[in-house]
């Protein structure tokens, strides 16, 4: 499992709730392919479509092409905040991958 985190903006409901946002991840070691995902997102929609966004996303393929899908589909408040979580996420796998400490 590999987590990100990133500040929220404070205009809405799950800043209060949490004043971040945490993005956790199952992976597949070997290809990075993003087997689970769950997020701190207020609502069960917002949750749902980023699941369903990075499910089958393979880590070892880079971050971008997951930054634009979660930009064409996600246009909640908290989509700033998602993608830097998620670009977080990416970093650890690639430090993970190249046997440095997480």
């Amino acid at each position: 499992m590999i987590t990100g985190y990133a500040r929220l903006p404070s205009t809405i409901t799950a800043y209060k709730l949490y004043e971040v946002v945490g993005v956790a991840v199952e992976v597949r070691p070997s290809d990075g392919e993003i087997l689970d995902v769950d997020c701190s997102l207020a609502t069960s929609v917002a949750r749902r479509i980023v699941r369903e966004i990075a499910l089958g996303y393979r880590l070892s393929d880079g971050i971008e092409e997951l930054v634009e899908k979660i930009e064409r589909r996600y246009c909640g408040s908290a989509r700033k905040a998602v993608v830097m979580a998620f670009r977080a996420i990416h970093e650890k796998y690639v430090a993970y991958r190249q046997g440095r400490a997480l």
